[in-house]
């Protein structure tokens, strides 16, 4: 990777922080977050400022820049790509690491007295402005809200907002109406006292009226808003978007039903600050419900008295997959085990030419997910990593880094895709010779890891982050770890990487508990810098459990795999394996013989069933 050079570009954002032509003062830092104004992880080209002014573009990340300083903050799974990315004048700040300060604390550090430090206010959460804002303050400084985003001022060909059509998705795929969704809505919002419910996560409003979009990259939303009324339902949108089929769906221009208040109210996207102001004047002394992830510009206008700041009820409904949903969702993970068969047979065959690259490989595993019936797109970016580069945890490979796969090295693969029926993400780490056995005792400790949480029986209560011990203990014993979460939400075609649910080291307030018809990740790693990385992902149900006794009548829960897709036992150190994991191992590739293979047979691909077949032998 070569570094972008950025001294230009800090120069005229450092103009800018003092130009009054843009700022009403002089502003000592100026704060670019990485996401947009619905705060989301996966961002259009035209929202990536942070990637722009830096250079490093991993999926997560802040840039803080001052008179003199600019520092990037980012967690481990993006240390090395960070390192690789940004030239010498940014400063890499490792969150997670011991000495490591945080922003507010670095800000203080070096900030000269009496600081004004700006920010677009769109671009923050309410929750991180009141954090930050408070910390400021105490130490004499001010977080102000910066009328024009100054690197939008710097950017001189800053890409269009895209404005793509939105595709309808019919019952068959949601199990539920989109006017359900908007009663339970509202019976929520009647138990919070909550007069009006404003949405501004993409992936919820689309989630809410089954609508999918293309707006960003392997995410099928759109750019809009919603707010709920007891009377009106308003979807803040251009309205360019919507063809006749999608305005029949949300019955646009039907006569309004007025015992449920259901026909949909078009509004120009960026008339969100004006109908919220609309709203506050409405409401009396009910309250406006904003999510706790809702920016600043958009809470700010609600007066304090008046504002309800929680998590969005929709994204727990969203997380909470109905029988449908779960059942497309294992229709979808079938078809991909097709597709990833059809990847791993046809590439033992081409490895041994050494003809094969990181970026021709992904490109030939997204030919055969397009050959499946209900496909759409990629759900990420392909990490297709040999050796070294597969240690680069969130890498992605271009023609400038593409390595040879081969024989003598680990290849690692971390795919998915999005289909109408599911979203799926999957990871394998494979050998196409003989591994070390070095190599073999690490792959082992990661899949005794992924076998310790998938297996796992808990009560109902209990938060991911109880049960990340279970994925690490293996390596923990012999001095190893792994930089990133075990396991995050996924969606139902939709983000995925998904919250309120997840499973990580880290303890996350707005982290929800398990509960049943939950999708997450299993997903433990290891990671030799300049040497090879290893990860095993699957893609997990959590599901009701039956238990010999039941404390409390708690309930008990466990995880079943959506991915069907065989684990390599050449990586593999027989004799470290318990005999419960032995059989762990057995019954899940059991079930990837049964399963996919009938799959296999129905759509004719011999040559896949036939490596699916070898690939799934017992162990015991």
């Amino acid at each position: 990777m070569t570094a972008k050079n950025t001294t230009v570009l800090l120069q005229r954002l450092r103009a800018a922080m003092k130009n009054n032509q843009y700022v009403c003062e002089k502003l000592n830092a100026y704060i670019i977050p990485s996401g947009d104004a619905h705060h989301s992880e996966y961002i259009a080209p035209c929202d990536m400022r942070r990637a722009f002014i830096s250079g490093f573009t991993g999926s997560a990340g802040t840039a803080i820049v001052t008179e003199i300083h600019a520092a990037m903050w980012t967690d481990g799974r993006y240390f090395l790509q960070a390192d690789q990315q940004m030239d010498r004048n940014w400063t890499l700040m490792k969150m997670g690491m011991s000495k490591t300060l945080s922003q507010e604390d670095w800000l203080v550090k070096v900030l000269p007295e009496g600081a004004r430090v700006g920010v677009d206010p769109f671009l923050m959460s309410i929750e991180e402005w009141k954090r930050l804002s408070s910390k400021l303050e105490s130490s004499g400084h001010k977080l102000v809200a910066a009328d024009q985003n100054l690197i939008d001022l710097v950017w001189d060909d800053r890409p269009e907002p895209p404005s793509n059509p939105l595709m309808v998705l019919s019952t068959k795929y949601t199990g539920c109406p989109w006017q359900d969704k908007v009663r339970q809505a509202r019976d929520q919002m009647k138990e919070k006292g909550a007069a009006v419910l404003v949405v501004t996560a993409l992936d919820e409003v689309a989630w809410l009226f089954n609508l999918r979009g293309s707006d960003i990259d392997f995410n099928p939303v759109f750019f809009s808003y919603a707010v709920i009324g007891k009377e009106y339902v308003k979807l803040f949108i251009d309205e360019s978007k919507l063809d006749n089929a999608v305005r029949a769906h949300l019955m646009l221009d039907a006569d309004k039903n007025t015992e449920d208040y259901m026909k949909v109210e078009i509004h120009p996207y960026d008339d969100i600050i004006a109908q919220l102001k609309v709203a506050c004047q409405e409401v009396g002394k009910e309250k406006i419900w904003l999510s706790d992830r809702g920016s600043a510009a958009l809470c700010n206008v609600v007066p304090d008295n008046m504002r309800l700041t929680q998590q969005s009820p929709l994204c727990l409904n969203k997380a909470k997959k109905n029988d449908t949903e779960i059942k497309c969702m294992r229709r979808a993970h079938v078809k991909d085990a097709v597709a990833l068969c059809e990847y791993f047979a046809w590439l033992e065959k081409e490895v041994p030419k050494g003809e094969l690259n990181e970026v021709t490989a992904a490109d030939r595993l997204e030919q055969f997910r397009r050959e499946q019936e209900d496909f759409v797109s990629l759900s990420f970016d392909t990490i297709s990593g040999v050796g070294s580069n597969g240690a680069v945890i969130h890498y992605r490979p271009s023609k400038e880094t593409a390595k040879t796969l081969t024989t003598q090295e680990l290849y690692l693969c971390d795919s998915g895709a999005q289909y109408r029926d599911g979203t799926t993400d999957v990871t394998r780490t494979v050998h196409f010779g003989t591994p070390s056995k070095h190599e073999k005792e690490c792959f082992t400790r990661v899949l005794k890891g992924h076998i310790g949480l998938s297996s796992a029986v808990f009560p109902n209560g209990i938060k991911g982050h109880q049960l990340d011990t279970l994925a690490r203990q293996h390596l923990w014993d012999v001095g190893l770890e792994y930089l990133h979460g075990t396991g995050h939400g996924v969606g139902a075609f939709l983000n995925v990487h998904e919250g309120p649910c997840g499973i990580s080291a880290r303890l996350s307030l707005t982290e929800s508990t398990l509960e049943a018809g939950m999708i997450v990740t299993d997903e433990p790693g290891y990671y030799e810098d300049g040497a090879f990385g290893i990860r095993i992902e699957n893609v997990v149900l959590v599901k009701a459990t039956e238990t010999k006794f039941n404390f409390k009548n708690k309930g008990f829960l466990t995880f079943e795999p959506l991915t069907l897709a065989p684990i390599q036992t050449k990586l593999l150190e027989p004799s470290m394996l318990t005999e419960k994991e032995v059989s762990w191992l057995d019954d899940y590739h059991t079930t990837c013989r049964e399963v996919v293979g009938k799959e296999l047979e129905l759509q004719g691909r011999t040559e896949a069933l036939q490596w699916l077949l070898r690939n799934t032998q017992t162990l015991g």
